[in-house]
C-alpha cells in the first residue's frame, strides 16, 4: 500500500495535475499505482463525463412515461403500459473501431446489448449509426468492411435483428470513423433489475468470460485523440464472444425470473472497478473484493490489470446471502464461469485484495459522476469557419442544364444510395418481431407480442447540418427522428443520444457541443421526447503531424416511438393512378444539400431551411391523416431532396411518378434541396376529396405534385427514364465502389 507514485506517473495515466492533488486529498495520502490507475480510468472523460455533465443536465430528462431518470441506470427505461417497459440506449465504439474495425464494432454491439439485459430486459432490436470517410479510399473500404462484418457476426450470433440504421460518408471521417450502436429490449415492469448494490454481507459474483489483458485502459484510450500511431493501442481493444454473451443473457434472465438477483451491472468501460464503484455508490455502500478469486485466462496479471481489464461478456452480480446454491446451479446449467469475489459492506469504501495483500483502498463515491469525480466548465467560442458559411450566395450557383444527369448522379452518392450491401450482412428476421421487412417505412417497426402495440425505432443525424449550425442542426436531428416515426404511423415518446465531437479542450469544438445541447433541448421539449440517457464521445479527431482534424459534430439521436399496429404506414407507393401530394413548406433552398456538396463542390453553406413550430404542426397533420386512413403512404424528404424521396417511394413496387415542379422555386432546389419539414404522401382517388377537405382546414401548406405511374419517371412533362434503371444505379453504387 505504501508504494509511491509521482505527478509524472499521473500525467502518463492521463490525469491533470489538479486531479492528482485532489486524489491525494480524498485519500489523505499519496496513492499507489493501482489506486492511481483506478482514478485514471474512472475520472477519464469516457467514464466520468467531466467536461460535459454541466451541459447534459440542461437536457429535458423527465417525462410521464419514464421509469428511470437519465443516467440513473444502465439504460433508459420507458413505460409501455400492459405491465411492460422498454429499455433502450445508444453508445459509441469509435476509437476501438478506428484501429481494429472488426472487434471494435463487434464489442460495441455486445456492450450495448449487455446494458439492456442487465436491466432484466430481453434485447429484441438493434440499430446502428455509422460514419466513414471517402469510400474511394482503401482505408475507408477496410474500415467499412471490418465494421459491418463485426456488427453482423456478433449480432447474428447473439440473435437480435438489426431493424434500422444510417450510414454516412464524408471526408471528415477519413481517419476517425464513428460507430454508434443502439439496442432495445422489453422487460416486465415487476422484473426490472437495478444496477445497485445493497444488503450488507450479500455475496458479489463475477459471471461470464474469464478475465484477460484485453481492453486495459480502454476508457483512457477512448478519452484521447487518435494519432498516426494509434494502431499501437490495439491492446486497448476488447475481443468479443457472442456465444458466451448469449449464455450470459439466458442465465441472468433465468436468475431474474426466480428472483435471485439483488443488483447487476455489466463490465464495460473500466471493467471491475467501474462496476464495483458505480453499484456501491448507487447503494450508498461499499465492497470488499478479493481479486485473487477472479477467473483469469492469462497468467502473471497484476492487480491493477485485473481491475481495469475490459474483457467482454462479464457481469457483476449481487445476490441475497443464502441463495448461493440456487444461483450456482443455474450458472452451471448455462456452462458459465463464475466466482464469488467479495461481499457488500456498510461503508463507503472499496477494498481490493490480491494474494492476501490490500492493494487498493478507495471511497466508492469518490470515483463516480455525482460523487467525487471532477466537473469542469470549459471555455467556448464560435468557430472561425463560420465566416466562410456566411459568404455563401445561392444566387451564384447556376441551375444545371441537364437535371436528368444530376438525378442519376444524386442517387449514386454513397450517403444516399442503397445500403443493401451492408444490411444484407445483418440478420433482420431473427425472433420474427420485425414488422418492416415486407412493409418498408421510415422507421424500424418491432412487434410487441401479446399487445396491440409495436415499437417504432430510428437513429438520425445529419452532421453537415450540425456543422453549419449546431443549434439548428441538432434540433433538425430530433425533428427528423420524430418525422420518421410519425411517417411510420407512430408517436414519438423518448430519445437516447450519442454525442460525437472533437476535443473538448478546443473552445471551437466545445462551442459546437454547447450549441448542440441547446438545440436538442429545444426540440425535445417541443416533441415531448425526454432524454433517457446515452453517451458522450469526445476526442473524435486525428492528429496528422501538426494538423488536427476533428470530425463534424455528430449528435446521433436514437428515438423510440409507440405505434398502434393498425396504423402502420409504408413509404411505398401502392398502385398506379394514386395521387401524390407534398405536405409542408417548399423553399428556395439548396444549402448543405448533397446536391450542392457533390455536384457543385461547395463545402461551406448554411443549414437548410427549418422551422421547429412548422415542423411540429406538419407532423401532427400527418399523424392525423394516418389515423383517419386518408393516405396510402408517407415518406419524409431528407438527404437528396424531393427527387430521392419520390424514387425511394417508387422502388419497392417498381412504380413511377409524374409530377410538376413549383414554378416559383428554382427547379434544382425543388428537386434536390433539403429544406426540412416536408413529407410526400400518396392518396387513392376514392379518398382524395376527403383528403383535400381535411387539408384545407389545416394551417399546414400542401401542394399536388402529380400521380403514380406504371414505371416511368416524368417531371414537367420530361421523361427522366424508368424506375428499373434508377433501381439498378441506386442498389449497385456502393458495391461498385467497393469492388473498384
Amino acid at each position: 500500500m505504501n508504494k509511491e507514485v509521482t505527478i509524472d506517473t499521473a500525467k502518463e495515466l492521463g490525469l491533470l495535475p489538479e486531479e492528482y492533488e485532489k486524489i491525494k486529498t480524498i485519500l489523505g495520502r499519496n496513492p499507489n499505482f493501482t489506486e492511481l490507475s483506478i482514478y485514471s480510468v474512472m475520472w477519464s472523460e469516457h467514464a466520468s463525463y467531466k467536461n460535459s455533465i454541466l451541459w447534459l443536465k440542461k437536457l429535458p430528462r423527465k417525462g410521464k412515461v419514464l421509469l428511470a431518470e437519465a443516467g440513473s441506470e444502465n439504460a433508459g427505461l420507458v413505460n409501455l403500459g400492459n405491465g411492460l417497459a422498454c429499455a433502450f440506449k445508444i453508445e459509441s465504439h469509435n476509437h476501438p473501431s478506428a484501429v481494429e474495425p472488426y472487434q471494435g464494432a463487434a464489442t460495441g454491439v455486445g456492450g450495448i446489448n449487455r446494458d439492456i439485459f442487465t436491466m432484466g430486459a430481453r434485447p429484441i432490436a438493434q440499430l446502428n449509426s455509422l460514419r466513414f470517410g471517402d469510400l474511394k479510399l482503401d482505408r475507408t473500404k477496410w474500415l467499412l468492411k471490418g465494421v459491418v462484418k463485426g456488427i453482423g457476426d456478433y449480432g447474428n450470433s447473439f440473435g437480435v435483428p438489426v431493424v434500422g440504421g444510417e450510414v454516412y460518408f464524408d471526408e471528415c471521417y477519413n481517419h476517425n470513423p464513428l460507430v454508434n450502436a443502439m439496442s432495445v429490449g422489453i422487460v416486465e415492469t415487476d422484473k426490472i433489475i437495478s444496477a445497485t448494490a445493497k444488503g450488507i454481507g450479500n455475496p458479489v459474483y463475477i459471471v461470464g468470460s474469464s478475465t484477460g489483458k484485453d481492453g486495459i485502459h480502454g476508457a483512457t484510450f477512448a478519452s484521447a485523440d487518435l494519432h498516426e500511431n494509434s494502431a499501437d493501442d490495439i491492446p486497448s481493444v476488447q475481443v468479443g464472444d457472442p456465444f458466451m454473451e448469449k449464455l450470459l443473457l439466458e442465465a441472468t434472465l433465468e436468475l431474474n425470473d426466480k428472483g435471485l438477483i439483488v443488483g447487476m451491472q455489466d463490465m464495460g468501460a473500466a471493467g471491475i472497478i467501474c462496476s464495483t464503484s458505480e453499484m456501491s455508490a448507487r447503494g450508498n455502500c461499499g465492497m470488499r473484493i478479493n481479486l485473487s478469486k477472479v477467473p483469469l485466462r492469462q497468467q502473471n496479471m497484476e492487480a491493477w490489470e485485473i481491475l481495469l481489464s475490459e474483457s467482454q461478456e462479464r457481469m457483476l452480480l449481487v445476490v441475497k446471502k443464502g441463495n448461493e446454491k440456487k444461483v450456482e446451479k443455474i450458472l452451471q446449467k448455462w456452462d458459465l464461469h463464475y466466482a464469488i469475489i467479495g461481499e457488500v459492506i456498510d461503508e463507503d469504501k472499496l477494498y481490493f485484495y490480491y494474494k492476501d495483500e490490500l492493494v487498493a483502498e478507495v471511497p466508492a463515491s469518490s470515483l463516480v459522476l455525482g460523487g467525487g469525480a471532477p466537473v469542469y466548465k470549459r471555455e467556448y467560442k464560435k468557430p472561425a469557419y463560420f465566416k466562410k458559411i456566411k459568404n455563401f450566395d445561392a444566387d451564384k450557383i447556376p441551375v444545371p442544364d441537364n437535371l436528368i444527369e444530376v438525378a442519376k448522379m444524386i442517387c449514386q452518392i454513397p450517403t444516399i444510395a442503397s445500403k443493401r450491401w451492408i444490411y444484407e450482412q445483418y440478420d433482420t428476421m431473427v425472433r420474427t418481431n420485425n414488422m418492416s421487412t415486407n412493409m418498408p417505412s421510415d422507421a424500424g417497426i418491432v412487434n410487441v407480442k401479446g399487445t396491440n402495440l409495436a415499437l417504432a425505432l430510428t437513429v438520425d443525424c445529419n452532421s453537415r447540418y450540425v456543422y453549419a449550425n449546431p443549434q439548428e442542426g441538432a434540433a433538425m436531428a430530433v425533428a427528423e427522428a420524430a418525422r420518421n416515426i410519425v411517417c411510420s404511423g407512430g408517436i414519438p415518446i423518448a430519445i437516447t443520444n450519442c454525442l460525437n465531437f472533437g476535443n473538448p479542450y478546443n473552445p471551437e469544438v466545445y462551442w459546437q457541443f454547447v450549441e448542440t445541447i441547446k438545440g436538442m433541448s429545444k426540440a425535445c421539449k417541443k416533441f415531448d421526447t425526454p432524454v433517457t440517457g446515452g453517451n458522450v464521445s469526445f476526442y473524435n479527431q486525428t492528429a496528422l503531424g501538426k494538423k488536427v482534424e476533428p470530425v463534424y459534430p455528430t449528435p446521433t439521436i436514437g428515438m423510440l416511438g409507440l405505434l398502434d399496429k393498425k396504423n402502420q404506414m409504408s413509404l411505398a407507393f401502392e398502385r398506379k393512378g394514386d395521387m401524390i401530394y407534398l405536405i409542408g413548406k417548399s423553399t428556395n433552398d439548396i444549402a448543405s444539400s448533397q446536391y450542392l456538396i457533390h455536384y457543385h463542390k461547395v463545402q461551406y453553406s448554411p443549414a437548410p431551411y427549418f422551422d421547429l413550430d412548422e415542423e411540429y404542426q406538419m407532423q401532427k397533420v400527418v399523424s392525423t391523416l394516418i389515423d383517419k386512413r386518408l393516405i396510402c403512404s408517407a415518406h419524409d424528404v431528407s438527404e437528396g431532396g424531393l427527387f430521392i424521396t419520390l424514387l425511394e417511394s417508387s422502388m419497392p413496387n417498381q412504380l413511377g411518378f409524374d409530377i410538376t415542379t413549383d414554378s416559383e422555386i428554382r427547379e434544382d432546389a425543388f428537386l434536390f434541396g433539403e429544406g426540412q419539414g416536408r413529407v410526400v404522401v400518396s392518396v387513392c382517388p376514392s379518398r382524395e376529396d376527403d383528403f383535400v377537405d381535411f387539408m384545407m382546414n389545416q394551417k399546414v401548406p400542401f401542394i399536388t405534385l402529380g400521380h403514380v405511374t406504371k414505371g416511368e419517371l416524368r417531371i414537367d412533362d420530361v421523361s427522366y427514364g424508368f424506375i428499373k434503371d434508377y433501381t439498378l444505379l441506386y442498389h449497385q453504387a456502393i458495391e461498385q465502389i467497393l469492388n473498384s
